[in-house]
């Protein structure tokens, strides 16, 4: 089994190129074009995730089978609320539909592994009904992973929709950059200022970010490089729950010999001095740490602030602390009013490095 929080499948180079190069259908920045990455709040079309697959990924047969039913839970809860859509090579279509519900649509779209945040279709709108597909050029976290099918998602989907496609030149992943919709980013330097995805300067690195989402300012903090496979992806910290408010999930006290404790409490103090685009302060609000969780190990992801908002509910996890399990429902019930929450236990998600974030991506209604 491997985690993403060990780094076991380094890769022989890392590189800041796109995968399919600049095909005739990518064309420029979105931000330019005057589209942008919309609120995750707002209506959604439609959910997408992805089936893993991969042995030399999940080596451990009973364990993927684990895997694969977590995250046919997943797409049946949030198939609840909306259309979801699973990413799948045709061969696999008939072991899914034993799991997922007659409401989940099965695309004939391959995959590797299950983390559609990064590797699937990242959409802008213009709001005007304009609906397009903005190039993230997934390599796998700087080639620490194989993604020969993973690293095509994207284009793949814009092609069988018929979108748009602009590609500003950045590399990375859409799990490491939050969006409030309006204009202001916020990320880990760890995730894109790094030689494995990105080889310009921090200011070219941020150019293409906010050319990317089509927005107007980004907050930087600096994350860690190589602690975990992502470098320390934004959305299992700290998340826009709407312009102005930022939801971070962090203990009560720093840990100076714990170097997630000191970047997470170093990102909590950038973000309480920081200004949105429109000059605001941002007012945080704090999640709990669960600590009597039911997986002991250091690899393992108990991250309530990877959250998934779908329409009409909040899809979320709990880790079998109760008294932290119920706190995190009931702030998410305050911070999301007319959405039903849903706790799910995702328990081997959470073994391999990610949670229910990672493992979906919204498509906007426009």
């Amino acid at each position: 089994m491997m985690s993403r929080r060990s780094i076991l499948a380094a890769a022989a180079a890392a590189g800041g190129l796109s995968l399919w190069g600049r095909g005739a259908r990518a064309q420029g920045a979105a931000r330019a074009a005057g589209f942008w990455y919309p609120e995750e709040t707002d209506p959604h079309e439609r959910t997408f995730m992805q089936w893993p697959v991969n042995r030399k990924v999940h080596d451990d047969r009973a364990f993927l089978a684990e895997l694969q039913g977590t995250i046919a839970d997943i797409a049946n809860a949030i198939a609840g609320f909306e259309p979801v859509v699973m990413l799948a090579a045709a061969e696999h279509h008939k072991a899914i539909r034993k799991l997922v519900s007659s409401e989940v649509e099965l695309w004939d779209i391959p995959t590797d592994d299950l983390w559609c945040r990064d590797s699937g279709p990242s959409f802008v709108v213009d709001g005007k009904g304009g609906l397009a597909v903005t190039q993230f050029n997934f390599n796998g976290w700087g080639n620490k992973q194989v993604h020969d099918h993973d690293g095509k998602i994207a284009r793949r989907v814009a092609e069988r929709l018929g979108l748009q496609v602009f590609d500003a030149g950045l590399v990375g992943e859409a799990g490491g950059v939050e969006t409030d919709g309006h204009g202001t980013l916020i990320a880990h330097e760890s995730t894109f200022i790094n030689p494995n995805r990105n080889k310009g300067s921090k200011a070219e690195v941020e150019a293409m970010l906010l050319d990317t989402m089509g927005a107007q300012k980004l907050i930087w903090a600096p994350g860690i490089k190589g602690a975990d496979i992502t470098d320390y992806h934004i959305d299992a910290l700290a998340r826009f729950v709407k312009p102005g408010q930022v939801l971070i999930q962090i203990g009560e006290e720093v840990d100076p010999d714990d170097p997630w404790s000191v970047a997470a409490a170093e990102t909590y103090d950038i973000l309480e001095a920081a200004t949105d685009a429109q000059g605001k302060k941002l007012e945080l609000v704090e999640l709990p740490e669960p600590y009597d969780i039911r997986v002991d190990s250091p690899d393992f992801v108990s991250s309530y602030v990877n959250y998934y908002v779908c329409n009409g509910a909040v899809i979320a996890a709990e880790f079998g602390d109760k008294a932290a399990d119920a706190e995190a429902a009931e702030i998410l019930a305050d911070l999301y009013p007319g959405r039903e929450i849903v706790m799910l236990n995702i328990d081997p998600v959470g073994e391999v490095g990610g949670g229910i974030h990672c493992a979906t991506h919204e498509q906007p209604k426009v």
